[in-house]
């Protein structure tokens, strides 16, 4: 049986612990699959290979039925550090698990992410191929997405997120393809393109249309407002009319207007990030657009869950409320709680001398992970602790059953040498 002290109960012991559960489940999960792949997809539409990749969550098991949100990320191999930085310290308390897509947009960046085709920009002429957004939105709908979601254990609960001119992409798909994401964030956006257009039609959809449901961060680099002129700042660049601060006028004007109408029904924030530019801006975007976008998600009064004087009832009663949220934003049943977080209140529980509290955990761990070893595991170390090592066979045995492990099978041979 392990063995778990926790002397301090705080949120920070019962993460630490949750932590330690994660890191043994990564060890065992590298030798049995992989976590993170490379794929590709052929796409009609574009008439090429688009290549992504996929991360798993920690707790992934390929055997099980279990489903996640999704999160994909434009220019994925260039933002793929960013985004997994992000999510591997935010899970758990901050964020749900989650499967992580990548997209590649090493070729036809351009073409695939701007919103209509251009001649001249920023007094130059511009040689690129532009204005595929439209088309590239249809392979991500129709291609990609579908791929996506019949190859991985996926629910339709997705993120956008896009930088520079993905940025300008993320947000012509909220506001022209809302139906594809419930959630955008559009770090350092290109919105100022083709003499604002998007700016403009955003504005005029942001008056008439319904976006309830639809979530939106925006952020915007400030250390170099005008690359010329360094007493520009955050106050007063709405006075200046030159090229060189259309950029960030065009993110501040959308993002003010966002902010003010709400009759749009869109959930919207946005952050100045003063000391960032644009490309250090990405990593403090996906943290603060991703833990705003699932603010809902933020597991509520934690103090009672450790409070040794609530009661199973009202334990019961916060379990409940907590997946109510859950499958309301979800659009699905969801659990109130992780498998890990479940588990870490049981032992918990063992730990302080409530055993009935322990049980309640540990057995609504099976009823929402019934295919996890780990959870049928931890019900026979409650199992021991009273001394049934019959009930603690059950569940070893089950847990063996489930994963094939070793270690389940040496505990089961320990078990039946006691009973």
């Amino acid at each position: 049986m392990k063995k778990y002290i926790f002397l301090i109960l705080t949120i920070e012991s019962i993460f630490s612990f949750f932590q330690e559960i994660s890191a043994q489940s990564e060890l065992i999960q590298s030798s049995v699959f992989e976590t993170e792949i490379i794929d590709t997809v052929y796409s009609e539409l574009l008439d090429e290979n688009r290549e992504f990749w996929v991360k798993f969550p920690e707790n992934y098991n390929p055997d099980s039925s279990t489903k996640y949100p999704v999160v994909y990320l434009l220019d994925g191999f260039s933002l793929k550090n960013s985004l997994e930085t992000v999510y591997e310290n935010y899970w758990g308390h901050y964020l749900p698990h989650m499967i992580l897509v990548g997209i590649s947009n090493r070729t036809n960046r351009i073409r695939d992410l701007t919103t209509s085709q251009i001649k001249m920009r920023r007094g130059s002429v511009m040689n690129e191929n532009t204005g595929g957004a439209e088309n590239f939105t249809q392979f991500i709908e129709t291609e990609l997405i579908p791929y996506i979601d019949k190859k991985y254990p996926t629910t339709p609960y997705r993120t956008l997120i896009g930088h520079s001119y993905a940025g300008l992409f993320t947000i012509n798909m909220l506001i022209n393809h809302k139906h594809v994401f419930e959630n955008y964030i559009a770090i350092d956006p290109s919105i100022e393109w083709d003499n604002q257009n998007l700016l403009k039609e955003a504005k005029q959809k942001l008056t008439s249309e319904n976006y309830k449901g639809k979530s939106l961060f925006v952020s915007l680099a400030a250390e170099q407002l005008h690359m010329w002129n360094e007493d520009i700042t955050i106050d007063n660049i709405m006075d200046d009319s030159s090229e060189f601060t259309l950029f960030a006028r065009s993110i501040i004007d959308f993002s003010t207007f966002a902010e003010s109408e709400k009759q749009s029904g869109l959930n919207f924030s946005w952050k100045v990030y003063n000391e960032d530019l644009h490309g250090t801006v990405p990593l403090p975007s996906m943290r603060d657009g991703l833990v705003f976008l699932f603010k809902w998600y933020q597991f509520k009064s934690p103090q009672k869950y450790n409070n040794p004087e609530t009661t199973v009832e009202e334990l019961m009663e916060l379990l409940g409320i907590q997946e109510e949220i859950y499958s309301t934003h979800f659009g699905y049943p969801f659990p109130p709680m992780i498998e890990e977080m479940l588990s870490g209140y049981g032992y918990m529980n063992l730990e302080m001398g409530q055993p009935e509290k322990a049980f309640m955990f540990f057995k609504m761990n099976i009823n929402y992970y019934p295919k996890s070893a780990s959870a049928q595991n931890s019900m026979a170390d409650y199992y021991e602790t009273k001394n049934d090592h019959a009930s603690a066979l059950k569940y070893v045995t089950k847990a063996f059953e489930l994963s094939g492990e070793n270690k389940y099978k040496d505990r089961l041979k320990e078990l039946e040498e006691k009973n």
